[in-house]
């Protein structure tokens, strides 16, 4: 039961940043994501979008299929630190319940790893 809830948690998690990846790279754009990024002051914009789109995209697909989970989930963990710093904290909760709850999930994964079905569980036997 608990690696079938982690498989899911894990899918789950990693599609929705396969998606924000996709669309900063693709979507939105590698430009409009800096001119983003520079307004909200975020340090070397253009390099941080790519980081980001990057990050975002390619952890997120090894999130799924549950290759070296740990490392890419506490990577992950500390792109959303610098996205809760830079972009989200207003005034408005609103603005963190998101971020944060991706980060909780994220080291939920960092302390509990990524189940026995996953690449990591089957290469670990």
């Amino acid at each position: 039961m608990r690696d079938g809830a982690l498989l899911i948690f894990r899918a789950v998690l990693g599609l929705i940043f396969v998606a924000h990846g996709w669309k900063i790279l693709m979507v939105t754009g590698i430009t409009e994501t800096t001119g983003q990024f520079s307004a909200w002051g975020v340090p070397q914009p253009a390099l941080s979008a790519w980081i980001a789109g990057i990050a975002q995209l390619a952890g997120g697909a090894l999130l799924v299929i549950g290759l070296l989970t740990t490392v890419v989930a506490g990577a992950l963990a500390l792109l959303m630190v610098a996205a809760i710093y830079f972009v989200h904290l207003t005034p408005s909760i609103e603005a963190l319940e998101y971020p944060v709850v991706m980060l909780v999930s994220l080291l939920m994964i960092v302390v509990f790893g990524s189940g026995r079905a996953s690449v990591d569980g089957v290469l670990t036997r």
